[in-house]
């Protein structure tokens, strides 16, 4: 299965290093996963250009010998072959390979590796339980605007399940154990539907199996520390797509930030359990060979979630593979630390999107700057608005003229369009379309509630649209000469006579700032009516700055 296109940042001064491809490949037991990405030194950031995945389930191994079977070998080796040639034609300079449990523990799993290296030319580096948790964790980073509390991440893989206590600062516990959805389908499950006499074995040695890694956990945890589950990979993902499919009728995209209750996975495994291979097949979301393993996989989730107390989990669409590019990039210098790379997963993607459609950075972080002075200086006068709702503010400040990449008549359609489609890690889908609404209205028609987007946001989201989308069309004409005329800009808010005076003071002496007085008196109608008042716009004196 290929898919192309989609954008990630860092933080770092690489900036004379030339932009570089890069592939990564993660061989698994169940399935073989590439990505290609663009590296830009300069951000940092990687942008995944191109995506490979094929099911070829190395894992069916000799049941007597517990080598990999011909038939499997020969399925990974067409599936490298192939991501061999999509590397190639993207001209990327390196491929990053990694083999995981099925090529660990298989007698001829160095075999498997030196025909790889020899009749196609990947170099394979055979990677530790632990060395794959630690991947994962940085596969994490790289998706996910994580806080000051502690993560588990839980990864649940056709031969081994990854179980992480981590946080932003460092992981606490790396844990790799043998249980896999590919494995204990193979070990287990010889009814269909699976009977109640295997399904109680199959909890019971599960959580025998995991015991170890659960109490290494518990023991690191401190006192009064609540952690958020975190999970990744393919069961998750099926079981987060089954679950929204029922309970919302369609699928998120992204899936990333997708919260599954325990209550709600419970109630999917309870169905899936009852299912016949074929009759899980007629569920929206589960493909042929997910079908056959999904109830094992299902089931670790749910023991694992059990066990360490999770009330709920959040869907992470990015995991090993990305790990591999993070990974690559921090050994080379182009991360200067892992702790600011993840520390704003958000504003690097922003900037990342920003980048690809060419917008002008330094007018962009000009108004930008202006929209979230004004957000400041009238929070608690104008409006209520948190941390939350200021940072949608300054991503849609930021990519507002982004649609002038497809056409400069009517960009902020266009930039609705680009945003909402856009990969911006660590946004949830309402955030994308929050901050698409927002921008989209930074010029023209205020929002109506004829315009379907708008119209589908709740009541609050329709007001935050309509209050911050107004403070972004003053901020833009603060800057409409694009040479940042403005320097700053000082609000006064008077309740009795309902006044916001604005006080704008000039970068250069003598500046009259005409254009930005007659843009201002333009654009203001919207955010005077949206606000309920008169807005007053005067030049400061210089000396007084």
């Amino acid at each position: 299965m290929l898919e192309i296109a989609n954008y990630t940042t860092f933080n770092n001064t690489n900036n004379n290093l030339e932009k570089q491809i890069l592939a990564a490949i993660d061989i698994g037991t169940n399935s073989i996963h590439m990505v290609v990405v663009e590296i830009e030194p300069s951000l940092p950031a990687f942008t995944i250009i191109a995506k490979e995945k094929d099911m070829v389930r190395l894992g069916d191994r000799d049941s007597r010998t517990g080598n990999l079977t011909t038939d499997a070998i020969e399925r990974a080796l067409a599936t490298l072959r192939r991501c061999k040639d999509l590397a190639d034609s993207f001209q990327a300079s390196e491929i990053v390979a990694v083999a995981t449990s099925a090529t660990r523990e298989a007698p001829n799993g160095r075999d498997f590796l030196q025909l790889v290296e020899s009749e196609i030319g990947i170099v394979v580096n055979l990677i530790s339980g632990q060395e794959e948790a630690r991947r994962i964790y940085l596969g994490v980073l790289s998706g996910m605007d994580l806080e000051e509390r502690p993560y588990i991440i839980i990864d649940i893989g056709g031969g081994s399940t990854e179980v992480i206590l981590a946080d932003i600062q460092e992981p606490r516990v790396l844990s790799s154990t043998k249980v896999g959805a590919v494995r204990l389908t193979q070990k287990f499950v010889t009814s269909d539907p699976i009977n109640d006499e295997e399904l109680n074995y199959l909890r019971a040695y599960i959580r025998g199996m995991l015991e170890r890694s659960v109490e290494e956990i518990w023991s690191k945890l401190q006192l009064n520390e609540i952690p958020q589950a975190i999970g990744t990979s393919g069961t998750i993902e099926t079981l987060a797509t089954v679950r929204a499919n029922e309970e919302l009728g369609y699928v998120p995209d992204p899936l990333n930030g997708y919260e599954l209750s325990r209550k709600a996975i419970e109630k999917v495994v309870k169905k899936l359990t009852k299912m016949t291979c074929k009759e899980r097949l007629e569920v929206a979301g589960i493909t042929e060979k997910r079908a056959e393993i999904i109830v094992p996989g299902a089931i670790i989730l749910l023991e694992v979630m059990n066990m360490l107390k999770l009330d709920s989990i959040v869907v992470c669409e990015r995991a090993l593979r990305e790990g591999i590019i993070v990974n690559w990039m921090l050994t080379r210098g182009l991360i200067n630390s892992r702790l600011r790379y993840q520390d704003e997963v958000k504003k690097r993607n922003v900037l990342k999107i920003a980048h690809k459609y060419q917008v002008d950075l330094t007018y962009a972080q000009k108004v930008a700057e202006f929209a979230l002075s004004i957000f400041d200086q009238t929070k608690g006068e104008l409006h209520d608005w948190g941390n939350d709702e200021r940072e949608l503010l300054w991503s849609a400040a930021i990519l507002h003229n982004c649609g002038i990449y497809i056409s400069h008549s009517s960009h902020h359609k266009h930039s609705y369009y680009l945003i909402r489609n856009a990969e911006l890690l660590g946004f949830t889908e309402l955030d994308l379309e929050l901050i698409a609404n927002i921008a989209r209205y930074h010029r023209r028609s205020k929002p109506k509630k004829k315009h379907e987007p708008y119209q589908k946001l709740s009541d609050r989201e329709r007001l935050m649209v309509r209050q911050l989308s107004a403070i972004l069309r003053i901020a833009t004409a603060l800057d409409r000469r694009q040479k940042s005329a403005i320097a700053s800009v000082n609000c006064h808010y008077q309740a009795d006579s309902q006044t916001l005076h604005l006080e704008l003071f000039p970068t250069e002496i003598g500046d009259d700032c005409a254009f930005e007085l007659w843009s201002l008196d333009y654009k203001k109608d919207v955010f005077e009516e949206e606000y309920g008042l008169e807005l007053v716009v005067t030049i400061a004196n210089r000396n007084k700055r």
